[in-house]
């Protein structure tokens, strides 16, 4: 697979990112490798760059990519297990740590993947080949609830309840082995007057099946803490989220690092023991510009967070 992707917030991410040239750089989310390309032309020699990504395709990318680099370390795992990877590189404290939470393109565009709700393929979805978990199985086993429950919660769709009635009407009569067939249940289940305004029908249902498919909230839940633990002082976290729940994840777990006090109001001493550990070096979050948006349209529900360690 060619990573041709259009990386989100690249300047913005690396420049919030790099404190030092010869520190220590975590990639948590290596995709097609712009934010690390970008990093290591911006580290010296005795800089480094540690690179992680559960797929295959992404390692091997970043293998033809950065051959020869000794400053760089690939690592083929999910980030939730980021802290036991760093401890084993002997790296720890490290000076700064990325996520960017968004899928490649080639990982969406791939068909075999079946990531597209433009192209027939296999319902898989899984960004780690070795994972056991596959849309088809959500779809063709998982009780109605809990489908709906999925495509509310992950796609902020309101269509839900009628789309997890029809999968599971249809699935009666055959197994929902592809993405058209998927599809065509999901445009079935959407009155033609929803239909014809707004995004593909089928664009939240199959971005929730993705983020359930591979856990992606919980390896984000399990992976920030992670993070925060193995910077040193001063160091920089930046999370670039592109999901309302991502998002709001990423601020309440920074916000629970200032060290604001949680006792009930009118306590005269503090019990919560709160301790400041980290500052935020920007109030809000970063946007793309217009320009960027215009340049790529998958930028525009991005946001780009900063932590720095105390």
């Amino acid at each position: 697979m060619e990573f041709e992707h259009t990386t989100v917030l690249l300047h913005e991410a690396v420049e919030q990112l790099l404190t030092r040239s010869d520190g220590v750089y975590v990639d948590c989310t290596l995709g097609g490798a712009g934010h690390s390309r970008l990093l290591l032309s911006r580290l010296g020699s005795q800089g480094q760059l540690i690179g992680f990504d559960q797929d295959p395709s992404a390692i091997r990318h970043a293998e033809e990519l950065f051959a020869g680099d000794e400053r760089v370390h690939l690592v083929s795992s999910n980030f939730s297990f980021l802290e036991e990877r760093l401890l084993a590189l002997s790296v720890l404290p490290v000076h700064g740590i990325l996520f960017d939470l968004g899928v490649s393109s080639p990982q969406l565009d791939e068909a075999e993947r079946g990531f597209s709700y433009m192209r027939d393929a296999p319902l898989d979805m899984r960004m780690d080949p070795t994972g056991t978990l596959t849309a088809a199985e959500i779809v063709n086993s998982w009780g109605e609830d809990a489908i709906r429950e999925v495509i509310w919660r992950y796609g902020e769709e309101k269509w839900a309840k009628r789309i997890a009635q029809f999968i599971v009407r249809e699935r009666e009569v055959r197994f929902l082995s592809t993405t058209g067939e998927l599809v065509s249940v999901i445009k079935a289940a959407i009155p033609a007057a929803a239909r014809r305004d707004g995004p593909h029908p089928a664009k939240r249902t199959f971005q929730a099946l993705r983020i359930a498919v591979n856990d992606e909230l919980g390896a984000l839940d399990r992976a920030l803490d992670q993070a925060f633990r193995c910077l040193g002082s001063g160091g920089r976290l930046i999370v670039i989220t592109f999901h309302s729940l991502e998002d709001r994840m990423v601020k309440e777990r920074m916000q629970s690092w200032l060290g604001r006090c949680t006792c009930p109001p009118g306590w005269p001493i503090c019990q919560c023991g709160a301790k400041v550990l980290a500052k935020l070096v920007t109030r809000k979050p970063i946007l793309p510009s217009d320009e960027e948006v215009q340049r790529n349209p998958r930028a525009r529900s991005a946001k780009l967070r900063v932590a720095e360690k105390l």
